[in-house]
This record gives structure tokens, C-alpha cells and sequence, in this order.
């Protein structure tokens, strides 16, 4: 297979083949059409005359369409071909559309037998992820002119129908034609491969899905939606024109990752990433929606009423579930529905609760909608209580976490969910319940928020002083507790016996954007995180260089988060570092402009002096929601956009390099206004020099 990867999506529906757009799975291969967290076909090879093809360029059209242009054969250095290939594919929210055309270049007629090999394992996607082995059975039929392909277990049934609109001779493996192209003529065909739970129409018998509107239709209309997606988000105008594309790409990845619920149709929050992850997330959801609100608050108002709508209400322990906890990973395929993993849906995070508040009233700040606010009070309150009631494990007045899922629960419950990312210095791994310092700068945020919304929405002001006297009381017991003395830095975590985990990592920059680090200690904070062992030159490093389990491409310990670095700017800001923060956002958008303006999920950590350019993480999964909103965040950032009551504030300091910035018609509570400013910090001299 071809190393190239193609992918296009629409919704939770996705397919990922080479450039040919040919697709051979294996089973720890995440290429295929996914739908609802199960892969519906995982083979899906043209050939001609018993020929595989050769691409010659591939073009992504959009999100949810990709033309291949190939000939047939290959293995030489040139070929001299006498027929060409289009192929040209679209995705649906049931599957996706194909056209294919051959081309003859010659003086004389090309007798031709095209052949589609299909077949489908219908993996669930975590049986991809960790090799697992099916439990049902497996059917192929041929129905008219059409292929079925099935899966049955027990009551849970999976089918793939595959048509064409020229006759084929189908078989339970495939589809075939035999033409004759004339001399300069063309052939064409075109084919729906439709994915479904096996709900059929009574009269046709094949499966419902959307071919009844017509898949020109429905795709008129996603180019459409993405066109006044586009036209209602903000002009932004840069010297350097890569911020341009950048803005302009993020924008489009935010349109392909937005994900209506099942409850919510017209509604979309954005899905945590491809190919893994095209689900709600709790934290992913949440962080996305609060990095793209100064540009459209469409996607927080959703992620607010989705989670709320399966916000925790009993203890279960194989979910992970408490009453108010907001869900960490909702999903909808076979072992799920199976119990055989937790996730319809599973609650293990410690993080998504209290960020559920800071979300809800950054969303009111910018878009003055009470309503919305008062309608999810209980909502916000239920939250609130989790981190008092259920999320002080140790009775120590501090957010911490230990799976109750002992066989598939997580075993790390922060956004540096790896087995590994929270350790000492010395590399030993702490014992559960931990309590990462991030935890509890975003439960002091939630409780000083919570309290705002309670005078000013709610009307509750007892309510409201008494969430603002315990965010004090962490505050001050934090500062104490967490504080590295012969460091200058807050510890990754505290143990299960309250013994500081005393590694130097990025979360210290979540503590400034939650405002718990006591202005008198902000200083060395600001100083760690641009300082040589964290501050790679193209951001922010996970863990820093010089701890034991450093590792600069080791997944949370030692690579470069976009995202994390976009709160990490927007918490310097907040205490006054603005070339600081100015740093990091020169760092990470050039890293943006060699990724061709899509950022990974992660990459690697290694000193910029050392690397021409930004070392790709291996896996990383790309577009990721949270990275795709990581320039959003940093332009804010650069900007210093901040919203007070009907007024945005700005209060520029952006990179020299950036010469004028202007972002037109920023929504908000005052409707739309402009926001402009001039790049005026040097910051070569930092980066340049790691």
C-alpha cells in the first residue's frame, strides 16, 4: 500500500485510503470507511485488466472530497501510458460516492475487464486499535445488482450494500466490468456504498439511507453549509500571509470536525480527531470550543447542551460515572454495546467536570447569552459539587483520580492520559489516587467562575461567596502545597501519601490560564516555561529536557502540544507576560506553516536548533480538534482579545514577524467588531537560540 494517506469525512462517517484510493486493511490499520465507530468496508481495490494503478496526484477538494488522477501499472521510472483514471469519491453522513472514469488515449479500441475487490471486517474501532479478534459471523450476498455485506452477533447486525449505475457482474467479493472504450473515448461509472445498521426499505429492499434525496443533493448541500461556515467566521488579513492560510485551514478543519449528536440533529460540537477519535469528547469538545470562541461561538452553546444532556446522575463504576460528572468518550460500536468497553459513555476523566463550568461562563462573557446559562444552572451546579463531593478521593481538599475500572478504564484521567506521563524526576511512576496540579488550577477556575454566574446570573449571591471563599482557600493551600522550592516551580502532581511528584512539565502552564499561581511565584513560572528545557523553539515541550523520562518523542513526555501551547499563551497573557507569550505564538504558527497549516496532534521536542524543521510524531492524528484550534487561541492571544461586559479589549503584542493583523467582524455580546494590531516583538531572539 501506498505510504500516502487520503482522507475525507463528514460527521462520524470517514474514509482513509492511499493515494490510489485503494483501501487493504489490516487489522491494526485505521484505513477504511468508519461510521459510528465501526468499519464497514476494509477493502476496496481497482484494478484494470488485473493491474493495479499508479497515482499520478491526488487533490483533496474539500473535507469530504478527494480526486485521484491515476494510470495503470507502475514500477518504472516512466510510464507511457496509454489510459487514464479519475477517480473521484465523496463522503455522506452513510457512506460514501465514487465515480470512476477511464480514459482511452489511443487510435484504437481498449477491450477492458475493471474490477472492484470489497469486502468488509466490520472492525469496531477499538478492536482496531488493540488487534482484537471478531466474535460473530460474517455474510456476503448478492442482491440484484447489488453487493451486501454483513456482520452478525446476536442481535447486533452490521451491513455494507454496494451499487453501481452500469451493469456489473457482481460477485460476493467484488464487482466487474467488461467494456470496450473507444479510440478517444471514455467509460464511466458510478457507485454508492451505503453503510447500515441493516434497516431496509420494505419496498426495495436495500438499505435507508440518504440516495433517496440523491447524493448530488446532499453534497450541493455540505459545499454549501461550508461555504456560509466560512462567510459567518471572521476575515483575517496578515503581513505574513501563512497566518492567512493557516486561519483559513483551521477554519475548514473545524467545519469537517463539527459532529451532530443523535439527540441534536443541526446542531455540531467538534470531534476530538481522526481517525481515532470521531466522537464527543468531554475535554477535547470543551478545550476546542473555548479556543474558537472569539470566532464562533456555534460550537460551544452545542458542546454545553450535548454534555449536559449526559452529565453523570448515579454511581457506576465500570463507567466511571458519578452524579454531575461530565463523560469523557462517548461511543456506538460493537463493544460498547456489548459491555465489553464502557463508553455509551464512559466518564473516566477528572479534567471535563470542572472545565464544564469555565466553558459555560467564558461562553456568556463573550456571547452574553443568560439564557443559555440559566437553562444548564443545574447543570453547572451538579459540576460544581462533583469536584467537592466525588472528586476529593484522599479527603485532602484536592481533585485527584484512580480508575474504578480496574480491566478497561484509564489508568491517567488528566489530558496527559498516557501510562507513563506523571512522574518524579527520577522517572518513578507515583501510585493512584493522584492529583495533578492542572486539576485543581481548573477547579479553582471553575469555582471563582461559578461564582460570577451565581451573582450575576443566577441570582444567588450566598452561593456565589461561597464558591469564591473556597477557590481562595485552594489558592492558598496550592501555592503551599504544590510549590517546588529548590525548583521555582508547582509539582506535576502530589501522591497518595501528598508527596510532590517533582518533574518540571507544561502543566505549569495550565496553572497560569486558571489564574491559581500566586502573582509573587508567576514570574519564575513564565521564566520555566520559556527557559531552554522546556521551550524547544517551536513551543512548549510536555516534559522538560533533563528529566528521566525525557523523551522528545515519547508521547506526553517531552513532544510539543499545539494545544497545550495555546493555553499556555493565553495563561501568560493573563499575568502580563506579553512577549512571553509572544514566544510561543511565533514558535508554534511557523510550525503551522511547514505542516502546510494543519498542526498534528503532538510532534517532536527536539531543540529547533538541532532540526531544520518540526519533527512529525509518528501517530499523531491529524486534523486533531484541539490543535485545529490551537492557532485560534494563540491569535487571540497575540491579540489580547478579551471581552469586557459589551466591550472586547485589545491590547496587542504579537511577533515581529507577523508585521499588521486584523481580524474582521470578531463576534460577540457587541455584535461584531474589528480587532487590529502591528507585530512588534522581536522573538527570534529566543527561539532562534534553542
Amino acid at each position: 500500500m501506498s505510504d500516502k494517506l487520503v482522507q475525507i469525512l463528514e460527521g462520524n462517517t470517514f474514509v482513509v485510503s492511499d493515494d490510489r484510493g485503494d483501501i487493504e486493511a489490516s487489522r491494526t490499520d485505521p484505513t477504511g470507511l468508519f461510521s459510528f465507530d465501526t468499519r464497514f468496508l476494509s477493502q476496496w481495490v481497482l484494478t484494470i485488466n488485473g493491474q493495479r494503478l499508479t497515482a499520478l496526484s491526488t487533490d483533496d477538494l474539500n473535507y469530504f472530497q478527494a480526486r485521484f488522477f491515476l494510470v495503470p501499472g507502475g514500477g518504472t521510472v516512466y510510464l507511457d501510458a496509454t489510459l487514464s483514471v479519475i477517480r473521484e469519491r465523496d463522503v455522506a453522513p452513510d457512506g460514501f460516492h465514487e465515480e470512476i472514469r477511464v480514459l482511452n488515449h489511443e487510435n484504437q479500441a481498449a477491450d477492458l475487464h475493471i474490477r472492484l475487490d470489497a469486502g468488509g471486517d466490520f472492525a469496531d474501532l477499538f478492536e482496531v486499535k488493540d488487534a482484537l479478534q471478531k466474535k460473530g459471523s460474517y455474510q456476503a450476498r448478492v442482491a440484484g445488482n447489488s453487493l451486501a455485506l454483513g456482520y452478525h452477533r446476536d442481535t447486533y447486525e452490521r451491513e455494507t450494500w454496494i451499487s453501481a449505475t452500469t451493469p456489473a457482474a457482481v460477485d460476493e467479493t467484488g464487482l466487474s466490468f467488461r467494456v470496450t472504450v473507444p479510440p478517444h473515448g471514455e467509460w464511466s461509472t458510478e457507485l454508492d456504498i451505503v453503510a447500515t445498521a441493516s434497516a431496509t426499505d420494505e419496498l426495495t429492499g436495500k438499505p435507508v439511507g440518504i440516495r433517496g434525496r440523491g447524493r448530488r443533493e446532499v453534497h450541493r448541500d455540505m459545499a454549501r453549509g461550508l461555504e456560509k461556515w466560512l462567510e459567518r467566521a471572521p476575515t483575517v488579513e496578515c503581513d505574513w500571509k501563512a497566518v492567512e492560510r493557516i486561519y483559513r485551514r483551521c477554519m475548514t478543519d473545524l467545519a469537517a470536525l463539527r459532529f451532530s449528536t443523535q439527540t441534536m440533529p443541526g446542531r455540531a460540537l467538534p470531534a476530538a480527531g481522526l481517525p481515532w477519535f470521531m466522537t464527543i469528547f468531554g475535554r477535547d469538545s470543551i478545550f476546542t470550543s473555548l479556543q474558537a470562541l472569539p470566532f464562533t461561538s456555534e460550537l460551544a452553546s452545542t458542546t454545553l447542551l450535548a454534555l449536559a444532556e449526559r452529565q453523570g446522575v448515579r454511581i457506576d463504576d465500570f463507567r466511571e460515572e458519578d452524579p454531575g460528572r461530565i463523560l469523557h468518550e462517548m461511543r456506538y460500536g460493537e463493544l460498547t454495546a456489548f459491555e465489553e468497553r464502557p463508553h455509551s459513555p464512559y466518564y473516566g476523566n477528572a479534567d471535563a467536570t470542572p472545565l464544564y463550568v469555565v466553558l459555560l461562563d467564558e461562553y456568556e462573557r463573550w456571547t452574553g447569552d443568560t439564557k443559555l446559562v440559566r437553562d444548564l444552572e443545574r447543570a453547572a451546579r451538579a459540576a460544581l459539587n462533583w469536584i467537592d463531593e466525588y472528586a476529593d478521593l484522599q479527603g485532602n481538599g484536592y481533585v485527584s483520580y484512580q480508575r474504578r475500572n480496574e480491566q478497561t478504564g484509564l489508568e491517567n484521567q488528566c489530558w496527559k492520559d498516557s501510562w507513563d506521563s506523571i512522574s518524579y524526576r527520577n522517572g518513578d511512576l507515583p501510585g493512584f489516587p493522584r492529583a495533578t496540579c492542572e486539576l485543581q488550577g481548573y477547579a479553582y477556575d471553575a469555582k471563582m467562575r461559578g461564582a460570577r454566574l451565581a451573582r450575576h446570573v443566577w441570582r444567588d449571591p450566598a452561593y456565589g461567596d461561597r464558591l469564591e471563599k473556597e477557590a481562595a482557600d485552594l489558592k492558598r493551600r496550592f501555592n503551599r502545597d504544590f510549590w517546588v522550592a529548590d525548583g521555582g516551580y508547582f509539582a506535576a502532581a502530589l501522591d497518595t501519601d501528598g508527596r510532590q511528584v517533582d518533574s518540571l512539565t507544561s502543566n505549569i502552564g495550565h496553572l497560569l490560564w486558571s489564574g491559581i499561581v500566586e502573582k509573587s511565584k508567576a514570574r519564575a513560572i513564565a521564566r520555566h516555561l520559556l527557559g531552554p528545557q522546556l521551550f524547544s523553539g517551536w513551543g512548549v515541550r510536555t516534559l522538560a529536557e533533563g528529566e528521566a523520562r525525557f523523551n522528545p518523542i515519547g508521547y506526553h513526555v517531552g513532544t510539543v502540544w499545539p494545544f497545550d501551547n495555546s493555553f499556555i499563551a493565553w495563561g501568560l497573557r493573563r499575568y502580563g507576560f506579553k512577549e512571553e507569550a509572544a514566544c510561543i505564538v511565533a514558535g508554534v504558527m511557523a510550525a503551522a506553516e511547514v505542516f502546510d497549516g494543519r498542526l498534528p496532534e503532538a510532534f517532536g521536542g527536539y531543540r529547533r536548533s538541532s532540526t531544520r524543521y518540526p519533527v512529525q510524531y509518528p501517530t499523531a492524528c491529524s486534523p486533531q480538534a484541539w490543535s485545529t484550534g490551537a492557532p485560534l487561541l494563540l491569535l487571540r492571544a497575540g491579540l489580547g482579545l478579551e471581552p469586557d461586559g459589551d466591550h472586547l479589549i485589545v491590547d496587542p503584542a504579537l511577533p515581529l514577524r507577523f508585521g499588521h493583523v486584523e481580524i474582521l467582524d470578531v463576534p460577540g455580546r457587541w455584535k461584531r467588531i474589528d480587532a487590529c494590531g502591528r507585530g512588534h516583538v522581536d522573538t527570534d531572539r529566543v527561539i532562534l537560540a534553542r
